[in-house]
């Protein structure tokens, strides 16, 4: 079985340069890469607050989702890093927002830094769509 590949940009300057895409769907496969809280004009959202970014973050990939057709009943796993686990309650309180009924996979994992000192949480998650 072959599958149909379409990859999806943000805009942001180094997915052309580096060579990768914010988001890649695969069939009925949605994977979206490891997002921060930068803002379009290339600032970062909520600095330092984990409630906040994580927020942030999961609204631009939900409607990141909605381009391939996916919505956030089709998440299946969500991946959160984080700079300082003492901020996990934060970070699952903004999740729980959008995910506390759909029951996704959910991974916290503890990271030294991100990118910016101010980024304190980024996230990837994976849907798959019904046929």
């Amino acid at each position: 079985m072959s599958w149909e590949r379409t990859n999806y940009s943000s805009g942001a300057p180094l997915e052309e340069s580096v060579g990768y895409s914010r988001m890649v769907k695969k069939g009925p496969f949605v994977f979206v890469g490891g997002t921060t809280s930068v803002q379009p004009d290339g600032t970062v959202y909520a600095e330092g607050d984990a409630y906040g970014q994580t927020k942030y973050v999961l609204d631009k990939q939900i409607k990141l989702l909605a381009q391939a057709g996916a919505k956030p009943e089709d998440v299946v796993s969500v991946k959160m890093y984080l700079t300082d686990m003492k901020m996990g309650a934060e970070a699952c309180k903004a999740y729980s927002e959008f995910f506390k009924e759909i029951k996704p996979l959910c991974t916290a994992v503890g990271t030294t830094a991100l990118n910016r000192p101010t980024q304190v949480v980024e996230i990837e998650m994976t849907a798959v769509l019904d046929d």
